[in-house]
Protein backbone atom coordinates (compact mmCIF):
# COMPACT_ATOMS: atom_id res chain seq x y z
CA UNK A 1 0.00 0.00 0.00
CA UNK A 2 1.15 2.99 -0.92
CA UNK A 3 1.74 5.40 2.02
CA UNK A 4 2.04 9.63 1.54
CA UNK A 5 1.18 12.60 3.77
CA UNK A 6 -1.76 14.16 2.84
CA UNK A 7 -5.30 13.47 0.49
CA UNK A 8 -7.31 15.33 -0.98
CA UNK A 9 -10.60 14.34 -1.76
CA UNK A 10 -11.96 17.00 -4.66
CA UNK A 11 -9.66 18.61 -7.19
CA UNK A 12 -11.79 22.09 -7.00
CA UNK A 13 -11.25 25.58 -5.96
CA UNK A 14 -10.42 24.38 -2.28
CA UNK A 15 -8.37 21.43 -2.89
CA UNK A 16 -6.38 22.13 -5.60
CA UNK A 17 -5.22 25.44 -3.47
CA UNK A 18 -4.62 23.71 -0.53
CA UNK A 19 -2.86 21.10 -2.67
CA UNK A 20 -0.46 24.05 -3.86
CA UNK A 21 0.17 25.17 -0.17
CA UNK A 22 0.91 21.59 0.89
CA UNK A 23 3.22 20.75 -1.56
CA UNK A 24 4.73 24.04 -1.05
CA UNK A 25 5.72 22.59 2.87
CA UNK A 26 7.60 19.79 1.32
CA UNK A 27 4.25 16.96 2.36
CA UNK A 28 3.54 14.54 -0.05
CA UNK A 29 -0.08 15.38 -1.11
CA UNK A 30 -2.26 13.33 -3.72
CA UNK A 31 -5.74 14.88 -4.71
CA UNK A 32 -8.14 12.28 -5.86
CA UNK A 33 -11.29 13.71 -8.21
CA UNK A 34 -14.60 11.75 -9.93
CA UNK A 35 -14.34 14.26 -12.96
CA UNK A 36 -12.79 14.33 -16.12
CA UNK A 37 -10.84 17.91 -15.42
CA UNK A 38 -9.82 20.10 -12.95
CA UNK A 39 -11.66 22.72 -11.32
CA UNK A 40 -15.08 22.59 -13.67
CA UNK A 41 -16.85 25.02 -10.95
CA UNK A 42 -13.98 27.26 -11.76
CA UNK A 43 -14.30 27.17 -15.57
CA UNK A 44 -17.96 27.62 -15.40
CA UNK A 45 -17.94 30.40 -12.72
CA UNK A 46 -18.58 33.91 -13.70
CA UNK A 47 -19.93 33.25 -17.08
CA UNK A 48 -16.89 31.57 -17.77
CA UNK A 49 -14.73 34.83 -16.37
CA UNK A 50 -14.48 33.11 -12.86
CA UNK A 51 -15.24 36.46 -9.97
CA UNK A 52 -12.25 34.49 -8.27
CA UNK A 53 -12.93 36.78 -5.00
CA UNK A 54 -14.49 40.20 -3.91
CA UNK A 55 -12.63 43.51 -2.69
CA UNK A 56 -15.04 43.91 0.18
CA UNK A 57 -15.00 39.96 1.47
CA UNK A 58 -15.45 39.58 5.60
CA UNK A 59 -17.39 37.22 7.72
CA UNK A 60 -20.38 39.74 7.77
CA UNK A 61 -21.18 38.05 3.82
CA UNK A 62 -21.51 34.40 4.71
CA UNK A 63 -24.13 32.29 6.79
CA UNK A 64 -23.94 29.69 8.45
CA UNK A 65 -25.09 28.42 11.90
CA UNK A 66 -21.84 29.42 13.48
CA UNK A 67 -21.38 32.74 12.00
CA UNK A 68 -18.15 33.44 13.90
CA UNK A 69 -16.53 30.06 12.40
CA UNK A 70 -15.13 31.87 9.13
CA UNK A 71 -13.90 35.08 10.51
CA UNK A 72 -10.02 33.22 11.89
CA UNK A 73 -9.97 32.13 8.34
CA UNK A 74 -11.08 35.42 6.20
CA UNK A 75 -8.67 37.54 8.60
CA UNK A 76 -5.55 35.17 7.99
CA UNK A 77 -5.77 34.79 4.03
CA UNK A 78 -7.38 37.53 2.54
CA UNK A 79 -8.71 38.65 -0.44
CA UNK A 80 -5.60 40.56 -1.33
CA UNK A 81 -3.37 37.56 -0.88
CA UNK A 82 -5.21 36.00 -3.53
CA UNK A 83 -5.07 38.95 -6.29
CA UNK A 84 -1.42 39.52 -5.06
CA UNK A 85 -0.99 35.60 -6.59
CA UNK A 86 -3.49 35.85 -9.57
CA UNK A 87 -1.19 39.97 -10.28
CA UNK A 88 2.08 37.63 -9.66
CA UNK A 89 0.71 35.63 -12.56
CA UNK A 90 0.12 38.57 -14.67
CA UNK A 91 -3.75 37.33 -15.07
CA UNK A 92 -5.59 40.49 -15.92
CA UNK A 93 -8.69 41.13 -14.55
CA UNK A 94 -11.52 44.04 -13.66
CA UNK A 95 -14.17 44.81 -10.93
CA UNK A 96 -17.43 44.33 -12.14
CA UNK A 97 -19.77 45.90 -9.65
CA UNK A 98 -19.85 45.93 -5.84
CA UNK A 99 -16.55 45.00 -5.73
CA UNK A 100 -16.37 41.73 -7.61
CA UNK A 101 -13.19 40.30 -9.45
CA UNK A 102 -13.45 38.73 -12.50
CA UNK A 103 -10.70 37.59 -15.25
CA UNK A 104 -10.60 39.94 -18.01
CA UNK A 105 -10.10 36.76 -19.89
CA UNK A 106 -11.20 33.67 -19.01
CA UNK A 107 -11.58 30.98 -16.41
CA UNK A 108 -9.07 28.78 -17.07
CA UNK A 109 -6.37 31.37 -16.41
CA UNK A 110 -7.63 30.57 -12.57
CA UNK A 111 -7.58 27.06 -13.36
CA UNK A 112 -4.01 27.07 -15.21
CA UNK A 113 -2.88 28.80 -12.46
CA UNK A 114 -3.96 26.44 -9.53
CA UNK A 115 -2.51 23.51 -12.09
CA UNK A 116 0.75 25.66 -12.34
CA UNK A 117 1.39 26.51 -8.11
CA UNK A 118 0.59 22.13 -8.11
CA UNK A 119 3.43 22.07 -10.03
CA UNK A 120 5.32 19.85 -7.46
CA UNK A 121 7.03 16.61 -7.06
CA UNK A 122 5.43 16.70 -4.08
CA UNK A 123 1.94 16.50 -5.48
CA UNK A 124 0.19 14.08 -7.56
CA UNK A 125 -3.55 14.85 -8.65
CA UNK A 126 -5.43 11.82 -10.11
CA UNK A 127 -8.67 12.44 -12.00
CA UNK A 128 -11.52 10.03 -13.11
CA UNK A 129 -10.75 8.52 -9.63
CA UNK A 130 -13.95 6.30 -8.28
CA UNK A 131 -13.23 6.51 -3.88
CA UNK A 132 -15.20 2.88 -2.98
CA UNK A 133 -13.63 3.05 0.63
CA UNK A 134 -12.47 5.67 3.27
CA UNK A 135 -11.71 3.77 6.66
CA UNK A 136 -9.23 4.90 9.68
CA UNK A 137 -6.97 2.42 11.32
CA UNK A 138 -4.65 4.03 14.28
CA UNK A 139 -3.48 6.72 12.55
CA UNK A 140 -3.44 6.41 9.30
CA UNK A 141 -6.42 6.95 6.83
CA UNK A 142 -6.91 4.06 3.95
CA UNK A 143 -8.45 5.22 0.91
CA UNK A 144 -9.65 2.70 -1.63
CA UNK A 145 -9.65 4.37 -4.92
CA UNK A 146 -10.00 2.68 -8.72
CA UNK A 147 -9.29 -0.43 -6.66
CA UNK A 148 -6.05 0.02 -4.93
CA UNK A 149 -5.08 1.15 -1.60
CA UNK A 150 -3.50 4.53 -0.35
CA UNK A 151 -2.87 5.65 2.80
CA UNK A 152 -2.16 9.05 4.52
CA UNK A 153 -1.78 10.93 8.31
CA UNK A 154 -4.03 14.24 6.76
CA UNK A 155 -7.62 13.23 5.00
CA UNK A 156 -9.23 16.80 3.70
CA UNK A 157 -12.27 16.83 2.83
CA UNK A 158 -13.12 19.12 -0.26
CA UNK A 159 -15.89 17.79 -2.29
CA UNK A 160 -18.00 20.95 -2.30
CA UNK A 161 -21.85 21.04 -2.20
CA UNK A 162 -24.58 19.71 -4.02
CA UNK A 163 -25.04 22.51 -6.63
CA UNK A 164 -24.42 21.44 -10.44
CA UNK A 165 -24.87 18.11 -10.11
CA UNK A 166 -24.07 17.97 -14.39
CA UNK A 167 -20.46 18.95 -12.95
CA UNK A 168 -20.23 15.95 -10.89
CA UNK A 169 -21.23 17.45 -7.61
CA UNK A 170 -22.19 14.47 -5.58
CA UNK A 171 -22.93 13.77 -1.26
CA UNK A 172 -19.77 12.33 -0.78
CA UNK A 173 -18.59 14.31 1.54
CA UNK A 174 -21.49 14.61 3.71
CA UNK A 175 -21.53 11.05 3.71
CA UNK A 176 -17.86 10.73 4.52
CA UNK A 177 -18.45 13.34 7.40
CA UNK A 178 -21.50 11.21 8.88
CA UNK A 179 -19.37 7.91 8.76
CA UNK A 180 -16.78 9.88 11.27
CA UNK A 181 -19.55 11.07 13.24
CA UNK A 182 -20.02 14.53 12.26
CA UNK A 183 -23.58 16.28 11.87
CA UNK A 184 -24.98 17.52 9.02
CA UNK A 185 -26.67 20.53 8.96
CA UNK A 186 -30.01 20.87 6.28
CA UNK A 187 -28.47 21.23 3.12
CA UNK A 188 -30.99 22.84 0.05
CA UNK A 189 -30.04 25.41 -2.77
CA UNK A 190 -28.99 28.50 -2.82
CA UNK A 191 -27.83 31.42 -4.60
CA UNK A 192 -30.92 30.35 -7.07
CA UNK A 193 -33.09 31.71 -9.07
CA UNK A 194 -37.12 31.47 -8.20
CA UNK A 195 -39.66 29.79 -9.53
CA UNK A 196 -43.48 31.80 -9.93
CA UNK A 197 -46.67 30.46 -9.28
CA UNK A 198 -48.56 29.38 -12.18
CA UNK A 199 -51.04 32.77 -12.81
CA UNK A 200 -48.31 34.74 -12.58
CA UNK A 201 -45.35 32.87 -14.17
CA UNK A 202 -47.94 33.17 -17.53
CA UNK A 203 -48.34 36.97 -16.88
CA UNK A 204 -45.01 37.89 -16.36
CA UNK A 205 -43.28 35.12 -19.05
CA UNK A 206 -43.90 37.72 -21.76
CA UNK A 207 -41.02 40.11 -20.00
CA UNK A 208 -38.52 37.04 -20.44
CA UNK A 209 -35.04 38.15 -21.15
CA UNK A 210 -35.91 42.00 -19.10
CA UNK A 211 -33.58 43.25 -16.59
CA UNK A 212 -34.31 45.90 -13.84
CA UNK A 213 -32.98 47.49 -11.29
CA UNK A 214 -34.65 46.82 -8.01
CA UNK A 215 -34.27 46.25 -4.78
CA UNK A 216 -35.52 42.57 -2.77
CA UNK A 217 -36.18 42.61 1.10
CA UNK A 218 -36.74 38.86 2.45
CA UNK A 219 -39.57 38.42 5.03
CA UNK A 220 -36.60 38.41 7.75
CA UNK A 221 -35.77 42.30 6.46
CA UNK A 222 -32.85 41.22 4.55
CA UNK A 223 -31.92 43.72 1.73
CA UNK A 224 -30.10 43.29 -1.94
CA UNK A 225 -29.89 46.00 -4.10
CA UNK A 226 -28.93 45.04 -7.95
CA UNK A 227 -30.53 43.86 -10.48
CA UNK A 228 -33.57 41.53 -11.20
CA UNK A 229 -34.33 39.21 -14.10
CA UNK A 230 -37.30 38.13 -15.70
CA UNK A 231 -36.97 34.43 -17.12
CA UNK A 232 -39.74 31.98 -18.82
CA UNK A 233 -39.94 30.34 -15.53
CA UNK A 234 -39.84 33.15 -13.23
CA UNK A 235 -37.48 35.21 -11.59
CA UNK A 236 -33.41 35.54 -11.72
CA UNK A 237 -30.55 38.03 -11.63
CA UNK A 238 -28.00 39.23 -8.63
CA UNK A 239 -30.85 40.61 -6.37
CA UNK A 240 -33.01 37.32 -6.62
CA UNK A 241 -29.87 35.04 -6.31
CA UNK A 242 -29.28 36.86 -3.08
CA UNK A 243 -32.51 36.75 -1.32
CA UNK A 244 -32.80 32.91 -1.88
CA UNK A 245 -30.22 32.82 0.78
CA UNK A 246 -32.68 34.40 3.14
CA UNK A 247 -36.24 33.12 1.45
CA UNK A 248 -37.98 30.07 2.87
CA UNK A 249 -40.72 28.34 1.16
CA UNK A 250 -44.10 30.01 1.49
CA UNK A 251 -42.69 33.40 2.18
CA UNK A 252 -43.20 36.67 0.02
CA UNK A 253 -40.58 38.79 -1.36
CA UNK A 254 -40.75 42.78 -1.65
CA UNK A 255 -39.56 43.88 -4.84
CA UNK A 256 -39.14 47.69 -4.85
CA UNK A 257 -39.00 48.32 -8.69
CA UNK A 258 -37.88 51.97 -8.27
CA UNK A 259 -35.41 52.17 -5.89
CA UNK A 260 -34.31 55.32 -6.65
CA UNK A 261 -36.99 57.49 -7.50
CA UNK A 262 -40.05 58.16 -5.04
CA UNK A 263 -43.27 57.43 -7.11
CA UNK A 264 -45.48 59.34 -5.19
CA UNK A 265 -43.44 62.63 -5.92
CA UNK A 266 -43.00 61.54 -9.29
CA UNK A 267 -46.52 61.28 -10.38
CA UNK A 268 -47.84 64.44 -8.62
CA UNK A 269 -44.98 66.62 -10.53
CA UNK A 270 -46.14 64.88 -13.92
CA UNK A 271 -49.24 65.37 -13.64
CA UNK A 272 -48.82 68.78 -12.79
CA UNK A 273 -46.66 68.99 -16.17
CA UNK A 274 -48.55 66.60 -18.67
CA UNK A 275 -51.99 66.26 -17.28
CA UNK A 276 -53.37 64.78 -20.46
CA UNK A 277 -50.48 62.02 -20.94
CA UNK A 278 -51.36 58.44 -20.12
CA UNK A 279 -50.44 56.76 -16.93
CA UNK A 280 -48.87 53.54 -18.68
CA UNK A 281 -46.29 56.12 -20.93
CA UNK A 282 -45.45 57.96 -17.96
CA UNK A 283 -44.17 55.49 -15.99
CA UNK A 284 -42.77 53.94 -19.13
CA UNK A 285 -39.70 56.63 -19.02
CA UNK A 286 -38.93 54.59 -15.87
CA UNK A 287 -39.82 51.23 -15.71
CA UNK A 288 -39.84 48.85 -19.21
CA UNK A 289 -43.72 49.15 -21.04
CA UNK A 290 -44.08 45.61 -21.03
CA UNK A 291 -43.70 45.37 -17.60
CA UNK A 292 -46.03 48.40 -17.14
CA UNK A 293 -48.30 46.60 -19.17
CA UNK A 294 -48.64 43.29 -17.67
CA UNK A 295 -48.54 45.18 -14.38
CA UNK A 296 -51.87 47.01 -15.98
CA UNK A 297 -53.15 43.38 -17.27
CA UNK A 298 -52.95 41.90 -13.22
CA UNK A 299 -54.91 45.35 -11.96
CA UNK A 300 -51.93 46.69 -10.08
CA UNK A 301 -51.96 50.25 -12.44
CA UNK A 302 -54.85 51.71 -13.89
CA UNK A 303 -55.17 52.60 -17.07
CA UNK A 304 -55.90 56.25 -18.00
CA UNK A 305 -54.62 59.73 -17.96
CA UNK A 306 -52.78 61.68 -15.28
CA UNK A 307 -55.37 64.09 -14.65
CA UNK A 308 -57.56 61.28 -13.61
CA UNK A 309 -55.27 59.93 -10.87
CA UNK A 310 -56.63 60.61 -7.57
CA UNK A 311 -54.34 60.87 -4.74
CA UNK A 312 -55.32 57.55 -3.42
CA UNK A 313 -54.52 56.30 -7.03
CA UNK A 314 -51.08 57.72 -6.27
CA UNK A 315 -50.55 56.14 -2.78
CA UNK A 316 -51.51 52.86 -4.21
CA UNK A 317 -49.01 53.19 -7.20
CA UNK A 318 -46.26 54.48 -5.10
CA UNK A 319 -46.95 51.12 -3.18
CA UNK A 320 -47.45 48.81 -5.69
CA UNK A 321 -44.35 49.92 -7.49
CA UNK A 322 -41.97 50.12 -4.04
CA UNK A 323 -43.24 46.99 -2.70
CA UNK A 324 -44.57 44.59 -4.77
CA UNK A 325 -45.25 41.36 -3.50
CA UNK A 326 -44.20 38.36 -4.89
CA UNK A 327 -44.85 35.03 -3.32
CA UNK A 328 -42.53 32.61 -5.18
CA UNK A 329 -43.23 28.59 -5.60
CA UNK A 330 -40.02 27.46 -4.85
CA UNK A 331 -36.35 27.51 -6.85
CA UNK A 332 -35.00 26.27 -9.74
CA UNK A 333 -33.03 23.75 -7.07
CA UNK A 334 -29.40 22.35 -7.15
CA UNK A 335 -29.26 22.35 -11.04
CA UNK A 336 -28.64 25.76 -11.63
CA UNK A 337 -27.59 27.04 -7.72
CA UNK A 338 -24.45 28.19 -7.34
CA UNK A 339 -23.64 27.07 -3.91
CA UNK A 340 -25.52 24.91 -1.28
CA UNK A 341 -26.79 26.08 2.08
CA UNK A 342 -26.01 24.02 5.25
CA UNK A 343 -23.42 21.28 4.93
CA UNK A 344 -20.77 20.00 7.93
CA UNK A 345 -21.49 21.33 11.32
CA UNK A 346 -18.82 23.71 11.69
CA UNK A 347 -19.36 23.06 15.70
CA UNK A 348 -17.91 19.90 15.18
CA UNK A 349 -14.99 21.52 13.32
CA UNK A 350 -11.90 23.90 14.18
CA UNK A 351 -12.19 27.41 12.92
CA UNK A 352 -8.47 27.91 13.12
CA UNK A 353 -7.27 24.64 11.43
CA UNK A 354 -10.22 23.57 9.66
CA UNK A 355 -9.67 19.74 11.59
CA UNK A 356 -12.22 18.14 12.92
CA UNK A 357 -12.59 17.86 16.66
CA UNK A 358 -13.86 14.56 16.45
CA UNK A 359 -11.38 12.63 14.31
CA UNK A 360 -7.72 13.95 14.34
CA UNK A 361 -6.39 14.22 10.89
CA UNK A 362 -9.68 14.55 9.40
CA UNK A 363 -10.17 18.07 7.89
CA UNK A 364 -12.48 19.94 6.36
CA UNK A 365 -12.40 22.92 3.69
CA UNK A 366 -14.86 25.01 0.82
CA UNK A 367 -18.25 24.45 0.48
CA UNK A 368 -18.87 20.78 1.84
CA UNK A 369 -19.42 23.11 5.33
CA UNK A 370 -21.78 24.86 6.32
CA UNK A 371 -20.65 28.45 5.26
CA UNK A 372 -22.05 30.13 2.39
CA UNK A 373 -21.39 33.27 0.84
CA UNK A 374 -23.03 35.96 -0.61
CA UNK A 375 -22.94 36.13 -4.79
CA UNK A 376 -19.77 37.75 -5.59
CA UNK A 377 -16.82 35.95 -5.49
CA UNK A 378 -17.22 35.22 -1.50
CA UNK A 379 -17.70 31.62 -1.82
CA UNK A 380 -14.38 31.52 -3.95
CA UNK A 381 -12.18 33.65 -1.37
CA UNK A 382 -13.96 31.00 1.71
CA UNK A 383 -12.30 28.22 -0.30
CA UNK A 384 -9.30 30.20 -0.45
CA UNK A 385 -9.34 31.19 2.57
CA UNK A 386 -10.40 27.61 4.58
CA UNK A 387 -7.87 26.07 2.33
CA UNK A 388 -5.26 28.31 3.39
CA UNK A 389 -6.00 27.95 7.30
CA UNK A 390 -5.94 23.87 6.89
CA UNK A 391 -2.60 23.63 4.66
CA UNK A 392 -0.69 25.62 7.41
CA UNK A 393 -2.38 23.61 10.12
CA UNK A 394 -1.17 20.30 8.44
CA UNK A 395 1.32 17.95 10.32
CA UNK A 396 5.17 18.46 9.15
CA UNK A 397 6.17 15.85 7.10
CA UNK A 398 9.05 13.69 10.04
CA UNK A 399 12.47 13.85 9.35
Amino acid sequence: MKKIDVIILGAGAAGLFCASLAGKRGLNTLVLDNGKKLGRKILMSGGGRCNFTNLYAEHSNYLSANPHFCKSALARYTQWDFIELVSKYKIPYHEKTLGQLFCDNSAQEIVDMLKSECDSPHISIKLRSEITQVEKIDDEFIVTVNGSQVSARSLIVATGGLSMPALGATPFGYRLAEQFGHTIKPTRAALVPFTLHKPLLEALQVLSGISVAATVTSANGRLFKENILFTHRGLSGPAILQISNYWEPGEYVSINLLPDTAVDSYLTNEKQLHPNQSLKNTLSQLLPKRLIEVLQERGQIPDCPLKQLTHAQIDALHNTLHDWQVQPNGTEGYRTAEVTLGGVDTGEISSKTMESLKVTGLYFIGEVMDVTGWLGGYNFQWAWSSAAACAESLPSNPK
